[in-house]
């Protein structure tokens, strides 16, 4: 071999992943001749994940990476939520919401994105309570966090958690639910130029489909790392080609070409809802557009009217086997091996650096030759079909499509005024507020372009006006810069804008006009004001007995307020607590008045009391067992005629003697009661089997003190005489220990207590 033979080329195989990942890849390159080499030395990278941010300033046309800066704008969920939003908007605005343009992006669910979505969200599920909703990490895989929620306002009030609208109308086969699994390579941004693979997979769950069976994974989630757990199923992750797959669509009379035509738009216009996020930070990285490509896992739901919907993009899609090989697996790694040797060969590694500097029809022709199952979506033959979405094209895309079809390209000013002192001109844009002072050729350029003048003829005045001076390309790279400004801010409209319609923005949401009442307790007044809607709704049934709204001469203030976060509470001059949700706010609201009902050698008790004139059983709930421990208490209360209320104090000089507080539970009949003695402690659990049902006087009083409130001042302390009265309190009574859930027992034991009569505990 000679001294000065030419080195092999390397590739860079990284990121966190399995060695299936890189195998397919590893395999095509090996086979032409390509060696294993470092971060250091590479002309074709292959990262699972994102690389390095620094990688990316060593892409050219002979260093080839595998992503592209900003692809967050597709595959993290909230961004992808939100760029499309945007896209739709905006054509919404250009075009009317009822126009075509404008239904096409109706292929995705609407989400709200935690927390500062949450009082959005709550709103939307009560005036909607059909819909469902599910809860996903925006920034997981593998189906890792995901569930359908029975109640939305539970979502965690945490970053990175979204909330979507649940497709509760899934198309199924053979009965099970099922995911179609595209893949989408986006060639490069500058020019645009995307693929979908003519194969792929539809992805079953391994359990029947039920709109009942929420809870169930297995029904409800097609992810193959969570049904691979189902010890039950005959067939825990099956994978179905689209060969197949459409041709069963064929057999049950459906039309398999419509969908998939619907499903290449689909794919269309989400790359185009990224693109311009893509390019920026590109530019922000040093990134050479040349150097960059990116392969996204498609995931899209079918409902069964076969209207399809797309869930999300997946970075770095798995490229491992799956199923087993009877169930699809042999196809499933014949597809993904074709896959990857076509990226390849489109992508032209295995071809001669290219030298040139633009991207031209040539080149494309010579990319789409090389294209094997790819199936070219943009650009397209017909320049117009997505230029309403991209509005203003990048100079790149705009010459590349000059060259394949004549593209008319216009625009209209839009919520601009125009302002002129003497030859000087300068726009304001409503909306923004932003102000514009523009120089001679910007202003040329404006005159021209918003009263509708093409593209082409505005390159011409140019020119003209240049006398000649100017090049071509550097006069198109000019009116790009300044076009690009005027567009991203909103100042212009495609030429062919519908309009008629109105030019008005979706109103954005109204902050929910305010509620106000007055709450009485414990002879205190508290004006109290919360949001319309679901939250003054709880409120106001919840602590009905308590409020009214006539009242004067409040002694404080209670706010329930939006916030980042969720909810909050506060007073006139200080927060009380914060990031709550919706259900949380009522027992805030009680927590906060049983604080100001401590006085003078008294105890308040946040417990629940079951009460009769002859006395009060004491409840002690834990928090993460309210909802099940009050279930089971307004069955029992019910069921022995027994009024229900929350708080209680207790004298230190009497200890065998309760003073209920008259909180309100809820839907519980409310009763007023009136000092009674103390006839039973009953501690509701979770799991109460490993301890005796008679709990020791030591281990009631553990489970008291965290319920107990001898001064607001001091609210986790309590002095001698408080903690000697509450043991007092634990030794007196008849006691138990239950589990939250048992009904039967729990009346069972109030059969034991005076609190009953013996003639009603008889029958």
């Amino acid at each position: 071999m000679s001294a000065h033979a030419t080195p092999p080329p390397r590739f860079w195989l990284s990121g966190k992943r399995h060695a299936e990942q890189d195998l397919f890849f590893r395999q095509t390159l090996q086979a032409k001749g390509w060696k294993e080499g470092n971060e250091q030395h590479w002309q074709a990278a292959w990262v699972t994940g994102m690389p390095p941010r620094a990688a990316f300033k060593a892409t050219s046309p002979s260093h080839v990476m595998n992503h592209i800066p900003g692809n967050a704008a597709l595959t993290v969920k909230s961004r992808l939520h939100t760029g499309l939003r945007a896209l739709r908007e905006r054509t919404r605005r250009h075009y009317g919401e009822a126009h075509p343009n404008t239904g096409r992006l109706n292929f995705f669910p609407r989400a709200y994105e935690m927390p500062h979505d949450y009082p959005s969200m709550v709103e939307d599920a009560a005036a909607h309570p059909e819909k469902r909703w599910i809860l996903k990490p925006t920034n997981a895989s593998k189906g890792q966090g995901v569930q359908v929620l029975r109640d939305p306002t539970t979502a965690p009030l945490a970053p990175n958690w979204l909330v979507q609208e649940y497709v509760a109308n899934p198309h199924t086969i053979r009965g099970h639910k099922y995911v179609l699994r595209l893949y989408m390579l986006i060639a490069s941004i500058d020019p645009l130029r995307v693929y979908l693979y003519d194969q792929g997979f539809a992805k079953l769950a391994s359990a029947l489909w039920s709109p009942d069976d929420i809870d169930n994974p297995f029904s409800q989630l097609t992810n193959p790392d969570i049904n691979a757990l189902n010890l039950d199923a005959e067939i825990p992750v099956e994978f179905i080609d689209l060969d197949r797959y459409r041709h069963w669509l064929r057999e049950q009379g459906h039309d398999d070409q419509a969908l998939f035509s619907q499903l290449q738009d689909l794919a269309t216009l989400t790359a185009l809802s990224g693109v311009e996020a893509m390019r920026a930070r590109s530019r922000e990285d040093g990134a050479d557009p040349r150097g960059c490509y990116e392969l996204i896992g498609l995931d899209c739901l079918v409902d069964d009217q076969l209207k399809p919907w797309i869930l999300e993009c997946n970075l770095s899609p798995s490229l491992g086997t799956c199923a087993k090989p009877e169930h699809g697996g042999v196809v499933e790694e014949a597809v993904k091996t074709g896959l990857v040797q076509d990226m390849i060969a489109l992508t032209g590694l295995d071809q001669p650096p290219r030298d040139a500097t633009t991207f031209d029809a040539a080149a494309q022709s010579a990319e789409r030759e090389r294209a094997g199952g790819f199936v070219p979506l943009y650009p397209t033959q017909d320049g117009h079909r997505y230029l309403p979405f991209v509005g203003l094209p990048s100079l790149a895309d705009y010459r590349l499509a000059a060259e394949l079809v004549p593209l008319s390209l216009s625009f209209h000013g839009q919520d601009v005024s125009e302002l002129i002192d003497g030859e000087r001109l300068a726009l304001y844009h409503h909306p923004s507020g932003r102000y514009f002072q523009l120089n001679d050729s910007a202003a040329l350029i404006w005159l021209l372009v918003s009263e509708g003048a093409p593209i082409e003829t505005v390159l011409e005045q140019l020119q003209a006006a240049s006398g000649g001076q100017i090049d071509a390309d550097t006069l198109a790279s000019d009116l790009w810069a300044t076009l690009s400004l005027w567009w991203q801010h909103g100042l212009l409209a495609p030429g062919d804008r519908d309009t008629s319609a109105p030019d008005t923005a979706s109103p954005a949401r109204e902050r929910p006009a305010t509620w106000r009442s007055t709450l009485f307790f414990d002879q205190r007044r508290w004006s109290i004001s919360a949001p319309q809607g679901p939250v003054a709704a709880r409120i106001a049934d919840t602590l009905a007995p308590l409020l009214d709204a006539d009242g004067n001469d409040q002694d404080a203030s209670l706010h329930v307020l939006e916030s980042a976060n969720g909810y909050c509470l506060t007073s006139d001059s200080r927060v009380i607590r914060s990031r709550l949700h919706l259900d949380d706010i009522v027992p805030a609201i009680t927590q906060h008045c049983l604080s100001h009902a401590t006085s003078d050698r008294q105890l308040v008790l946040d417990v629940v009391l079951l009460s009769r004139p002859e006395g009060h059983a004491v409840c002690i709930v834990p928090a993460q067992q309210s909802a099940q421990a009050m279930g089971t208490l307004k069955a029992v209360a019910a069921q022995n005629g027994l009024a229900l209320t929350r708080g209680a104090r207790l004298s230190l000089a009497a200890p065998d003697t309760l003073e209920p507080l008259n909180l309100p539970l809820g839907d519980a009949g409310f009763l007023f009661q009136e000092r009674g003695p103390c006839v039973g402690l009953l501690w509701l659990d979770a799991d109460p089997s490993d301890s005796p049902e008679v709990p020791s006087s030591l281990e009631l009083l553990g489970a008291l003190l965290p319920a107990a409130l001898e001064t607001a001042e001091h609210p986790q302390g309590l002095s001698p005489d408080a903690l000697t009265a509450l043991q007092h309190m634990t030794q007196g009574a008849h006691c138990a220990r239950l589990a939250s859930t048992q009904i039967e027992a729990v009346g069972q034991w109030l059969d034991r207590t005076p609190l009953l009569p013996s003639s009603h505990a008889a029958v």
